[in-house]
């Protein structure tokens, strides 16, 4: 009777005591969970756009971001040509002046609104402009003084969401109390606004204005410097603004019950004139403001957790491995790949959690679950408390490390990079003294 075994039986001995046999099958296990885990990010950002589609149908309502483009003095001016018919033609051009100093000071009122499971920022901003134009000077165009239209002279004021105008705007020109209007007659240079004629002449010279304006917008306020010298300062109690735009505030106090910035703007800082003609030029590329920022969200902490769901369950799986041969415990490719689907249901456990609760005590118990988990059931093969311990406490590190991770901003790069580091250098250590050549022998031999 042959007792030998059979050429599939050694086969089947090999596969299940070759090391190398052993590592292979745990990257391709690792790339296979690759499909779960891409999976889970998809999940969070059909979350994350849910949002984004909440916050747009608020802003829709309320007032979406706004730009202040004040203010823009404009004078008509005719101009003849002959036309291919050999008749004069008579037609309309616009030449634009912009103050001399602009200052705008303002309080922006932060509100937060709630859409079933979603947050969103909006603000009243209550602003007070008031600048004077120097001149309204011809001389250098060439231009008839008969053909310049006086009496259609406008100014106008950029507002990008007029639905944001809470009350009626009404302009203090010189002396006198003008009514703007909805809409612009020339859209040179502002787009979208309001505007009303006003009284200029040729002689006239340090033509001062100012209003007040009332405006409802949604997380962005910006400004555009027209001023020869523009002087924006605003005050809010928004305690996490971030500044944007061409120009960064010169002075900003932030503080837990609010912020203050100031800004100072030359006209030598853009790239456009105090006068001009036409579309000659534009002047939202030197837009500057604030955002009021909402600290990095769930959804945002979520995805960057996520982002680190290969690395924690390679760690697990060289765990794992590590037990196999140092301590003789044989594991199933099932059993790591249902440890590692444990790992990938961490994130959707974190997400759904985290719209419910603080994303910190939604991680903590997602992380809990998952560990308990994981532990239970590497007891039920492990066979031994110390090796079931042990598993718990790398995997206590591990989310703890991510907890650390997403705390941090300007110094999480730094530190996953050190963390990589210490952990590749313990594996190196604990791997020391071990021969593979000899577990290789070993596994053949079997």
């Amino acid at each position: 009777m042959n007792d030998s075994p059979s050429f599939f039986e050694r086969l089947n001995n090999w596969i299940r005591n070759s090391v190398m046999v052993k590592l292979i099958s745990m990257a391709i296990l690792i790339l296979l969970l690759l499909i779960p885990a891409n999976m889970v990010e998809s999940l969070i950002r059909e979350r994350e756009y849910r949002r984004l589609d909440v916050i747009n149908e608020i802003s829709g309502t309320w007032g979406n971001d706004q730009t202040l483009t004040s203010a823009v003095l404009t004078v008509p001016y005719e101009i003849y040509f002959t036309n291919d018919k050999k008749e004069v033609v008579t037609q309309t051009q616009y030449a634009h002046f912009l103050p001399e100093n602009l200052q705008i000071d303002g309080e922006i009122s932060p509100e937060k609104r709630y859409r079933s499971l979603y947050e969103v920022v909006v603000y009243v901003a209550s602003l007070s402009v008031k600048g004077n134009f120097k001149n309204i000077d011809f001389s250098e165009w060439n231009i008839r003084s008969e053909d310049i239209l006086w009496n259609k002279a406008f100014l106008s004021i950029g507002i990008t969401d007029m639905r944001g105008i809470q009350e009626k705007i009404l302009l203090q020109w010189n002396d006198t109390t003008l009514s703007l209007n909805p809409g612009i007659e020339s859209n040179d240079v502002i787009e979208s606004g309001v505007s009303v004629k006003v009284p200029v002449n040729a002689e006239s010279a340090n033509l001062n204005f100012s209003y007040s304006l009332t405006l409802n917008g949604s997380k962005t306020l910006n400004f555009i410097p027209l001023g020869e010298e523009t002087n924006v300062s605003i005050i809010s109690s928004w305690s996490d603004p971030s500044f944007m735009g061409a120009f960064i505030p010169d002075e900003k106090t932030i503080n837990n019950s609010g912020f203050t910035a100031d800004w100072k703007v030359l006209h030598l800082n853009r790239n456009y004139p105090q006068k001009w003609r036409g579309e000659s030029f534009h002047v939202n590329t030197s837009s500057f403001g604030v955002n009021l920022l909402v600290p990095v969200d769930h959804y945002q902490k979520s995805t960057r957790s996520a982002k680190y769901a290969v690395m924690f369950i390679a760690l697990t799986f060289l765990i794992f491995f590590f037990v196999e041969i140092l301590n003789q415990k044989r594991i199933h490719p099932i059993q790591y790949i249902l440890v590692g689907l444990a790992l990938c249901i961490f994130y959707t456990v974190l997400v759904a959690l985290s719209e419910h609760i603080s994303f910190n005590l939604a991680y903590i118990a997602s992380a809990i679950a998952v560990i308990v988990l994981i532990s239970l059931y590497a007891s039920s093969f492990f066979k031994s408390t110390k090796l079931t311990l042990l598993c718990a406490l790398v995997l206590v590190i591990l989310y703890g490390f991510l907890f650390t991770l997403l705390q941090l901003q300007d110094y999480a790069l730094l530190l996953g990079s050190f963390g990589l580091f210490v952990t590749l250098a313990i594996v190196m250590y604990l791997s020391r003294n071990i021969n593979w050549y000899d577990f290789i022998n070993k596994s053949d031999k079997e």
